[in-house]
């Protein structure tokens, strides 16, 4: 029986695609459960699959077996425009890239999935995430004139801003410095703290996986399993 608490189900899930030498399997019966609340790091070598398995687990990519459950719904069961319409209400992302639109200020790129979603005070709500992130007094500015950890905060903006059930981060400070890196993660936990958010983070970083709650290995394609003690 399925716990009633699990936000997440990755049922069997593998991915394969063809390539020049035949069929290349990138993930292969990945199976897990994440609870609510729960906080769980990805962590593997390069290639390994890690942001495969992300973006699977977002419902963005189509498995070849297997499926995704997010609060008991089967991702895969729905077509892309009902699953990006609950990615909308339910998911908060968090790239290494920002990802931000960069003809919109801060508070316009914060204030758009309010906006998406009908939200009327989406402008003071916005604003008020800028602020929790402190960036309170750069809210017209456009990302092209904020630092990295500027622009990663906006990030953290927009997608906690919706409330969302669950935050996926793919290598959160990977474009950073290691200062400012070490501030946007400090940053990322309170928030999730803060709004009792599942979180799932995709890291190449052992010290911040180890402030996850638990953590997944990944090694070609596979779930390491871990190493029975002497």
């Amino acid at each position: 029986m399925i716990d009633s608490q699990d936000l997440i189900e990755v049922d069997h899930l593998y991915k394969s695609v063809a390539d020049s030498t035949g069929q290349l399997d990138i993930l292969r019966d990945i199976d897990f459960r994440v609870a609510a609340r729960e906080t769980v790091a990805i962590v593997g070598a390069s290639g390994s699959g890690k942001s495969t398995l992300l973006s699977l687990i977002a419902g963005l990519d189509t498995p070849t077996r297997g499926t995704v459950r997010l609060q008991g719904q089967d991702l895969f069961a729905l077509d892309e425009d009902v699953r990006a319409a609950l990615r909308a209400q339910k998911m908060g992302f968090v790239f290494q890239s920002f990802q931000l639109m960069p003809h919109l200020s801060a508070l316009e790129n914060v204030m758009l999935p309010l906006e998406l979603a009908g939200r009327r005070d989406a402008r003071t709500r916005a604003a008020a995430m800028l602020e929790r992130v402190g960036l309170g007094a750069r809210l017209k500015h456009l990302p092209k004139v904020l630092s990295g950890g500027e622009q990663q905060r906006v990030a953290l903006a927009r997608a906690f801003v919706v409330e969302p059930a669950l935050l996926l981060a793919d290598e959160p400070t990977g474009s950073l410095d290691h200062a400012t890196g070490q501030t946007i993660v400090e940053l990322m936990f309170a928030l999730n703290q803060e709004r009792a958010t599942t979180l799932i983070l995709v890291t190449h970083d052992r010290d911040i996986a180890r402030r996850c709650g638990r953590t997944i290995t990944i090694e070609a394609g596979c779930i390491a399993q871990p190493l029975a003690a002497a």
